[in-house]
């Protein structure tokens, strides 16, 4: 007969601690790290430190996605679940597999658009300004004249829109298996 065997307080303290921890890291890297970064930096300095630090953090959000659901569903028989404990297991394994789509195809696959396209526009004395708007005329002007540049920006925001969805979707699963442990929490 299944039966729900109840974790100890170490690991109790462990999946909180990892789903916390990558929430949090998520949450940085989304919302702050970024927008700090492109508003500090040449373009292309925030294009080289995110091109080091992102392979990182996909690969640890993919890791501790893995983590959660593997004690997740330990402690939680597939015969015995409710159905919010099946929406938290769903949401682990959608985090699980996007982050590593993510981690696999889609980050690397930016990374090498963005060091194209970082060639071309220093060939054209681009990358060096700080923030999003300046030299953008130059630019544009970029696009207009290099079909090659055209196409390499096409692919890059491509594959960089598709990344910022598998991040935004594991964040938000992430988000919402906090918001369902701390509900489940007997008090605080």
């Amino acid at each position: 007969m299944v039966s729900e065997g109840e974790p100890v307080s170490l690991v109790k303290v462990v999946y909180l601690l990892v789903l916390s921890a990558v929430w949090g890291m998520q949450f940085w890297v989304t919302f702050v790290a970024g927008f700090v970064l492109i508003r500090g930096v040449p373009r292309h300095t925030f294009g080289l430190v995110q091109s080091k630090l992102f392979p990182f953090y996909v690969h640890i959000v993919m890791c501790f996605s893995f983590l959660n659901l593997a004690v997740y569903a330990a402690y939680h028989p597939r015969e015995l679940l409710s159905y919010t404990e099946s929406i938290q297991i769903a949401l682990f394994f959608i985090t699980l597999i996007v982050s590593a789509l993510n981690a696999r195809w889609f980050s690397p696959a930016t990374t090498k658009a963005m060091f194209k396209m970082q060639a071309i526009e220093r060939e054209h004395g681009l990358g060096g300004e700080i923030g999003l708007s300046s030299k953008i005329e130059g630019y544009k002007q970029l696009q207009e004249k290099d079909p090659k540049y055209k196409a390499l920006r096409k692919n890059f925001m491509r594959y960089h829109g598709i990344s910022a969805l598998c991040n935004l979707v594991t964040l938000l699963c992430n988000g919402a298996n906090l918001v369902f442990t701390a509900l489940l929490l007997p008090t605080i």
